[in-house]
């Protein structure tokens, strides 16, 4: 009685596990665009958004993904769109410069490792990822080296003084 519990228990804990557990994707093939920041001027920080699709060979769908940039990791977003996500990260422009900065994406059992690695301390750069995007920052424009306001200025007390010496000319002449 006490074995036919046990396997009737053991059942009901792997079933489940079994028939609801989450795909795997095979042979990943990932489109993606990019935003970046591209000033200063207007924005206190520097804001990076890649918003992806993710095809897989297998078929797998709505996977929840995660990823890891600048030793950072962050949960991409679902889109309404089948197999469509987005993930965002902002930070203060210092700590973003100019440069390549590579994402790392990865599926529940990817993220348990990683998460496991970063509690025990170990390097996580032999982890197998599921796709890796390279996000390019072409950096960020500070705005002009001088303000129109001065140039126009400049320009009017120009225009004030060539007037200004033309009509003395006419005055002594």
């Amino acid at each position: 009685m006490a074995a036919t519990m046990n396997v009737v228990l053991l059942l009901s804990v792997v079933f489940p596990a079994l028939v609801f557990g989450s795909d795997v994707c095979s042979s990943p093939d990932v489109q993606y665009e990019v935003y970046t920041t591209p000033e200063t001027v207007l924005s206190s920080e520097t804001i990076f958004i890649i918003q992806f699709k993710l095809n897989c060979k297998n078929g797998a769908k709505n996977l929840n993904l995660y990823a890891e940039i600048n030793g950072k990791t962050i949960v991409a977003t679902k889109s309404v769109e089948s197999n469509t996500y987005q993930i965002s990260i902002s930070d203060e422009h210092k700590n973003l410069p100019a440069g390549s900065y590579p994402v790392r994406l990865f599926d529940e059992d990817g993220y348990a490792v990683l998460r496991k690695a970063q509690r025990s301390g170990e390097d996580t750069s032999n982890i197998k990822v599921l796709k890796t995007i390279t996000l390019q920052h072409k950096g960020l424009w500070t705005g002009p080296y001088v303000q129109s306001e001065f140039v126009a200025a400049g320009v009017a007390v120009l225009v004030w003084y060539l007037a200004y010496a033309a009509r003395g000319k006419l005055q002594t002449n």
